[in-house]
């Protein structure tokens, strides 16, 4: 797209001595890769000639994706496992080559109330959302330091700040990994490996499904009945944007209203949400 100056995008960001969109990169793994935002990252990628790995553990859907395009690679995956995690980034190294670049995208997301939410529920939420993000973080993050270069776009969510009924463990486990990757941009800061933390809003893909599915708040009930969830394509236009720009923490689409509200006016916020449960 050109700019103000007549250069494209991608032509201003080489003057500038960066490619953040990473259409240089080589290689890259993508997880949740097989349907939802993960699954739209991996096509751009796999597009712009990105040898891309995508982790999932459904396997229909990895089968379908990689059969898209010869660029697209699937490898099932059960990224709350720091075995197998271990096993497929190394299966892509060996196979692809070094991981320029990781979108962690991969989650689980049930709605439960707090007093009916398993202890089992919630410890394989945090294995999921938090500990697959640490496991996968870990897994590459060592490699791209030793050659001084890489990329880290980590899903977390606003959900992590603007909290909701229903929904206080998966808020919890991304309250965590909003914590984790913003601690490691900055550790990592002069290492030359970039870490981004994303945090969207709803998104009208197959994971708000899994809330939709539960014992969802009525607040997202509503937002998919009137149509007001956010658009997968247009949110990962902002958060390409986002990267482009070199922005440590990306508030896609009304997500940066949800964290200024939430955090400026709790008591309005609470009175707000819990209209909903009525």
């Amino acid at each position: 797209m050109p700019t103000r100056s007549g250069l494209t995008m991608s032509h201003w960001l080489t003057v500038k001595g960066q490619d953040p969109m990473d259409t240089t990169a080589k290689v890259a793994i993508v997880t949740g890769g097989a349907s939802g935002m993960g699954q739209i990252y991996a096509r751009r990628l796999a597009a712009r000639g990105t040898q891309v790995a995508i982790f999932d553990v459904n396997q229909q859907g990895l089968a379908a994706t990689a059969a898209e395009s010869d660029n697209l690679h699937a490898f099932h995956c059960d990224i709350s496992s720091l075995e197998d995690v271990n096993t497929k980034v190394a299966q892509v190294e060996e196979q692809l080559g070094p991981i320029d670049l990781l979108v962690h995208a991969a989650a689980l997301m049930p709605a439960h109330a707090l007093a009916d939410h398993s202890h089992e529920g919630m410890e394989q939420l945090f294995r999921i959302n938090y500990f697959g993000t640490t496991y996968m973080v870990r897994a590459v993050l060592p490699s791209m330091q030793a050659r001084s270069s890489g990329r880290i776009v980590a899903f977390g969510s606003i959900a992590g700040t603007a909290l909701v009924p229903k929904m206080g463990a998966y808020c919890a486990t991304k309250a965590a990994v909003n914590a984790y990757i913003e601690v490691l941009q900055n550790e990592i800061r002069d290492s030359g490996v970039r870490a981004h933390l994303v945090c969207p809003p709803a998104v009208n893909t197959p994971l708000v499904d899994q809330t939709l599915n539960t014992d969802s708040p009525g607040s997202i009930k509503e937002s998919k009945q009137k149509g007001r969830l956010a658009d997968p394509e247009k949110m990962i236009d902002a958060i390409e944007k986002g990267v482009a720009r070199d922005k440590d923490i990306i508030y896609p689409s009304e997500a940066k209203l949800l964290y200024f509200w939430r955090t400026l006016a709790p008591g309005l916020w609470w009175k707000t949400v819990m209209k909903f449960e009525k």
